[in-house]
């Protein structure tokens, strides 16, 4: 549905500075910071318990032998408890002239990688959504502390967007809705899944139609006999549904349970007891989708707890094609077999990727992002490419994406590390340390310009100067920083310019009573003043 927007909110590009000739600077607002809550996420109703995303630990410790083909273990997801990794990660990344946080993420480079900045979703540390650049300095960290999933720029009516999912987590899955921001950083859509269900972090992709693809995991009850549990028993039933973004239609609403049998999956309600079925509390995860792709007319699905892909229908929602798990309708080539995969999309060639996890808890081994030659009519696919670097692995989340240089992009999930690969599987870029684990990670251009103010404090210092710090989150175009200082609020002038250094840039500057400063671009242009602060 729309958002109102609020016509009385500050925009902060008005009240602009006179030059020290013109009289000085008048009508500047008063300053004012946000509070933010950071680390897991816990913000009321609205936040995501990063811990339970897809039950698993965080981190596992790497493997840096080879392997070629999963073997799929019956073993569940494991429950998420902390790691040495954890435990020794770095504190969050502070500021002084904002409350916001974030990871210390580190990078490395050996060629240049594609253009674009980095959007990922840092669990445990700092920012649930973070944007930043190849270094890994923050450019735009999520402000309300509200738990963000699969943050990344698409494109809504032929214009790029800013979107993510949002919501409280429930184990391995969440309840909440999209969210489309516009280059202000405004909310502009909210979607709900329809038909008395909630919207699930794992898909939140708009399509050119107009609609959004998201996926849900309403509770039922189930007969587990067949797989051991108890016969009156309850399991997450997960669904697909297709919404139109403006009017919140519900134009398709596929369920798994009326197409895939309980017998496909790899679990068994025995095997956790905090999943068994025995309660609605203790549901019992059959299928665990995590992605669903636009195809044409049909619907790529993955489901990780029976290791397949499904082909569906987009009208009839009738399952076409099955590739891996049990009752594969394909010939899996050497080295084409996946297990506990992710973010599987179709490829302007035909191709198949995803991300494949390809091993579980006890098992060895490293993740991949894999590329697969699809033939529908032969039912074969063979290898094309797989992506593997330093023993990652990621026994949950993770995703893959093609750019438009040909490079490709690996976020290894659980393994809080972000590869970007040559085509020919050179690994040339690397940020790491990105919180505890991020669900996906995309690469993408992005211009954008905050309604809000910049952010400033200043520090005195020896008497005769003062440290300014200055930040503006989320504004990709700023170059420079001018300062203006004075013994009035209505009295500034002109105290230096000075380069952009990092998410906050820090100066000393002439003692004075008063500070404000301006944003501008490289062509010397204003984007912005901030408030004028009492030092």
């Amino acid at each position: 549905m729309d958002v109102e927007q609020d016509p009385a909110r500050e925009t902060g590009h008005g009240g602009l500075f006179h030059t020290p000739a013109e009289g000085g600077a008048k009508g500047l607002p008063n300053v004012s910071r946000r509070r933010f809550l950071h680390g897991a996420g816990l913000v009321g109703t609205g936040a995501l318990v990063t811990a339970g995303i897809s039950k698993a630990g965080l981190l596992p410790a790497l493997a840096t032998a080879p392997r070629s083909e999963p073997a799929p273990s019956a073993q569940p997801t494991p429950a998420p408890s902390p790691t040495a990794a954890q435990a020794s990660a770095p504190p969050d990344r502070t500021f002084l002239s904002t409350h916001l946080t974030a990871p210390h993420v580190t990078s490395w480079a050996t060629a240049a990688p594609a253009s674009g900045l980095l959007f990922t979703g840092p669990m445990g540390h700092g920012s649930n959504g973070l944007i930043m650049n190849d270094a890994g300095e923050p450019v735009w960290m999520e402000p309300t502390g509200a738990g963000v999933m699969d943050l990344r720029v698409q494109t809504f009516e032929g214009r790029p967007v800013l979107t993510f999912w949002t919501g409280t987590g429930i184990g391995g899955h969440g309840l909440g809705k999209g969210v489309v921001m516009d280059s202000a950083y405004r909310t502009i859509h909210e979607v709900q899944a329809g038909n008395g269900i909630q919207a699930d972090l794992h898909e939140f992709t708009l399509t050119s139609n107009g609609t959004a693809l998201l996926t849900s995991y309403p509770t039922i009850q189930q007969d587990l006999s067949l797989l051991g549990g108890p016969a009156a028993g309850y399991m997450y039933n997960c669904h697909v549904q297709e919404v139109d973004v403006r009017t919140g239609a519900v134009l398709l609403d596929w369920n798994a349970q009326e197409h895939i049998p309980l017998t496909d999956s790899y679990l068994r309600p025995q095997e956790d007891p905090n999943s068994d079925g025995s309660t609605a509390a203790k549901a019992f995860d059959p299928y665990h989708l995590n992605s669903v792709d636009a195809d044409g007319g049909t619907l790529l699905i993955s489901a990780r707890h029976t290791h397949t892909l499904y082909l569906v229908d987009r009208t009839t929602g009738a399952v076409r094609w099955r590739m891996g798990g049990k009752q594969s309708d394909f010939t899996l080539g050497p080295d084409a077999g996946f297990a506990w995969q992710h973010d599987a999309r179709r490829q302007a060639d035909g191709s198949i990727s995803m991300f494949d996890n390809h091993y579980d808890a006890g098992t060895t081994g490293t993740s991949r992002g894999l590329v697969l030659n699809v033939n529908e009519t032969a039912r074969t696919a063979t290898l094309q490419r797989q992506f593997n670097h330093a023993g990652h692995r990621g026994n949950a989340m993770g995703s893959v994406q093609f750019l438009p240089n040909g490079n490709v992009l690996v976020g290894w999930g659980t393994d809080p590390a972000v590869t970007e690969f040559t085509a020919d599987g050179t690994a040339v870029y690397e940020a790491s340390r990105v919180g505890t684990g991020s669900y996906r990670a995309y690469r993408s251009p992005w211009t954008a310009q905050p309604e809000t103010l910049p952010d400033l404090t200043a520090v005195p210092g020896n008497g005769s100067t003062m440290q300014v710090y200055a930040s503006w989150n989320g504004a990709t175009e700023i170059n420079k920083w001018r300062f203006f200082t004075g013994p009035t609020a209505g009295a500034l002038s002109e105290a230096g310019t000075f380069p952009k250094h990092g998410f906050e840039t820090s100066m000393a500057i002439a003692a004075a009573q008063y500070v404000a400063v301006q944003a501008l671009d490289k062509n010397g242009n204003l984007l912005a003043t901030s408030a004028t602060i009492a030092v």
